[in-house]
């Protein structure tokens, strides 16, 4: 899946994962390969990404993720 990480200042993170785990406004929740097209709210906290290179986390404030085709974009107000 590609993934791209996204503030006003510009790209965090952009490349090819296995799975990330996002903070959601209703709690963490997790993508992988194929999943249905998604558009969700984003609060505060630690997105996990997953690759064959090992984990990175990324401690993002509010934002969304959106999901389609394996292309995930999650645009956010800032990585601290």
């Amino acid at each position: 899946m590609q993934l791209d990480i996204l503030t006003p200042e510009g790209k965090v993170f952009s490349g090819d994962v296995d799975s990330i785990q996002l903070p959601g406004i209703d709690g963490l929740f997790q993508i992988l390969n194929n999943h249905a097209p998604l558009i969700s709210a984003l609060k505060e906290g630690t997105a996990t990404v997953g690759s064959k290179d090992g984990n990175k986390t990324f401690e993002i404030k509010s934002g969304i993720v959106e999901v389609h085709n394996n292309q995930i974009s999650v645009l956010t107000e800032g990585v601290k």
